[in-house]
């Protein structure tokens, strides 16, 4: 199990994920953050450094003469396109694409060109957020005392004032770097890479309808993208839990899918 997290993930969120895995035979045995890749040395050379590493422990054996896999658990859309990176990296290698049996999207694999996406990622772990800020507000309108319970937590929610400069200055940013001709060439090779040359192997999307950060229909599309390509994928649309914030809004929900995600990557073959 291959653990790409998103920038400004919470440790505790992918530690939960990593328990979930753990508790369905599943060992997580490396774990990337995105936004570690801009940090050190370059983006491109860290998810190099880290493709190599897959490439040295799938390529051996376990101790009792298995075979190695690998099944992918990527957040947002930045562990997406990390992803689809190694894939990139590894497409002229047939028998390791072979190796990877399956892939997780936690709230990612939509509209990666939008400069909005990427700023509010980067403002958020810059930031030290778990979540998007912006949260989702359930409350039914039944009474006047409901209302202004509803416009008060509203309040609470809505971004500071460092906040919205950070995530002004990110948009801005973004809006000239993803225009970069370099830039815009090696995302548009990543994207067609994870659209029209992925592995065949069962795919699992979890979204939400309240992800105010990657729009929950741009992902619908690529599951719809995907599904006419004759590619397995499986959906689940936790439709109130904010950005990369499923697990720990519905663990049990959340834990059930991995493992039944996980019986669908590796059937049992039917005795006769």
């Amino acid at each position: 199990m291959v653990l790409v997290c998103s920038s400004g993930l919470s440790e505790s969120v992918v530690d939960m994920s990593s328990n979930s895995w753990v508790s369905g035979c599943a060992t997580p045995m490396l774990m990337c953050s995105t936004l570690e890749c801009f940090e050190n040395q370059g983006v491109e050379k860290r998810i190099a450094e880290l493709a190599n590493q897959l490439v040295s422990w799938v390529s051996e054996r376990e101790d009792d003469g298995r075979e190695r896999c690998l099944v992918f658990h990527t957040f947002s859309n930045t562990g997406w396109l990390v992803y689809g990176y190694i894939l990139r990296l590894l497409q002229e290698r047939e028998e390791l694409m072979e190796k990877i049996k399956g892939c997780v999207s936690d709230s990612g694999g939509g509209n990666q060109f939008n400069p909005k996406v990427w700023a509010g990622g980067f403002s958020t772990a810059l930031l030290k957020k778990s979540s998007s800020s912006v949260q989702v507000i359930a409350t039914k309108e039944i009474n006047g005392l409901e209302n202004q319970a509803s416009e008060s937590k509203e309040k609470e929610n809505e971004p500071s004032m460092i906040e919205a400069m950070v995530l002004h200055v990110f948009e801005k940013l973004f809006s000239v770097i993803l225009k970069l001709p370099e830039v815009d060439q090696k995302l548009t090779e990543i994207v067609s890479m994870l659209s029209e040359k992925q592995p065949s192997c069962p795919h699992l999307f979890l979204y939400s309808t309240a992800d105010k950060l990657v729009p929950f229909h741009l992902i619908e599309f690529e599951i719809q993208d995907q599904r006419r390509m004759g590619r397995k994928v499986i959906s689940y649309n936790f439709e109130t839990s904010p950005h990369v914030d499923h697990f720990r809004t519905f663990p049990d929900m959340y834990s059930s899918l991995l493992h039944n995600f996980l019986k669908e990557c590796f059937p049992v073959a039917k005795q006769i």
